[in-house]
């Protein structure tokens, strides 16, 4: 695909999340996220040709019922879920939509009404699909009272420190970047500036693996998408200056569960494979990339993904923490917005918020927390079950 069939992304919108009960209700966050983009692309709904509507914790059809709201035009909606990568697999498919040639115009939203606490199964009369995760979780670091996404996360965080030596003050350091990187976001949930040694001194999870700060809690939100085809683009006068460069998603292979270890249980391997794709069709490398908006559901994750990714070397991350290469003034600025760490994670809604944040550093109008001259960025969003999503934008 030549480069001037890359989608460009027309228009982003966003609602500033907030925590469950506090927020509008799922209907009403998506429609405002999807007049927002339609705003910022200068389109009004009935230049929408498709739409994939993203969400986890919902009844189907409930993309309709947000939709309904914007405009009722008979385009095909799509409702999507892939767990926590449901937003990207929406951007997925919209710019499939686009390269294809079925659509030029394709509006991608996720969201997400959540409930407070942990998160579990909704369904206990059917096989978990989580069952073989929960195996390979328990044979590995042993069944314990733990919730199992934070045995998942910490899991891998261990299996880190075993192999490289890894502190939990380095997990603790990337929390408190989070929190710096927030505080310049007026769309994040915390924005409270928070220390090393606070994420340290937070009740203890998991002794010695895992603190409460290093999570990132359950969150309601909703954002949005345009995704339009360069021949749209110029008939219509609709702004041209972020496009999609390459896309991969890549889902689990045997050694998720056969490794024997917790990073490849929670997706690092997906992580390797769908990057080192993005890479090689984009024609540059990590070295290449500006700006990052990685999943950082855990710290524990943000720090294993920052090698997955090839940010730094295998084994790398913990220099790489010291020396500040993933912040600003550093080699790459690495979730700006704050990150689901301090940003918030409505499950739905993360991977085109994440879109919302590239967009904004490659256009130059992030404010205060525009990483400067960016002129590329990458995008990764994970979801167990397993898939990952990693998408890689340039500004035109």
């Amino acid at each position: 695909m030549t480069q001037t069939k890359k989608p460009l992304v027309a228009g982003v919108g966003m609602v500033k999340f907030e925590k469950p009960g506090r927020s509008e209700t799922y209907d009403l966050m998506a429609a405002n996220a999807v007049r927002e983009a339609l705003a910022d692309a200068g389109l009004d709904y009935d230049a929408i040709q498709s739409a994939y509507a993203g969400y986890v914790y919902g009844d189907s059809t409930s993309g309709q019922k947000a939709l309904y709201q914007v405009g009722m035009t008979g385009i095909p909606v799509i409702n999507v879920n892939n767990n926590c990568s449901t937003g990207s697999t929406a951007l997925f498919l919209a710019r499939q939509a686009i390269e294809s040639g079925a659509a030029d115009c394709v509006l991608a939203v996720g969201f997400e009404q959540m409930r407070p606490g942990a998160l579990g199964n909704v369904f206990e009369d059917r096989p978990s699909p989580f069952q073989e995760f929960d195996n390979s979780t328990d044979a590995i670091v042993g069944h314990g009272e733990v919730p199992l996404a934070l045995r998942y996360f910490g899991g891998a965080g261990l299996s880190h420190m075993e192999k490289h030596g890894t502190t939990l003050r380095d997990f603790a350091e990337v929390r408190a970047k989070a929190s710096r990187h927030a505080a310049r976001n007026p769309l994040a949930l915390f924005r409270d500036e928070m220390s090393a040694e606070e994420v340290l001194a937070s009740k203890e999870i998991w002794p010695g693996v895992l603190t409460r700060l290093m999570a990132c809690p359950p969150t309601c939100g909703a954002a949005a998408a345009v995704l339009v085809s360069p021949e749209f683009a110029r008939r219509h006068g609709v702004r041209k200056d972020v496009r999609i460069v390459a896309q991969d998603m890549v889902t689990d292979r045997p050694s998720t569960f056969d490794s024997g270890d917790m990073m490849r249980v929670v997706g690092y391997d997906m992580s390797v494979e769908a990057s080192a794709r993005v890479y090689e069709s984009a024609g540059i490398g990590a070295a290449d990339v500006d700006v990052v908006e990685l999943h950082d559901c855990f710290a524990q994750n943000e720090l294993i993904t920052y090698e997955g990714l090839g940010l730094c070397p295998d084994g790398g991350a913990q220099k790489f923490i010291a020396d500040g290469g993933n912040t600003y003034g550093g080699e790459v600025v690495v979730n700006p917005s704050g990150g689901l760490l301090s940003k918030g994670h409505p499950l739905g809604a993360t991977g085109l918020a994440q879109c919302y944040e590239l967009t904004h550093q490659l256009r130059g109008t992030a404010g205060d927390r525009q990483v400067e001259g960016a002129k590329t960025a990458l995008q990764h969003n994970l979801g167990l079950g397993g898939a990952c999503v990693v998408t890689m934008y340039q500004s035109a």
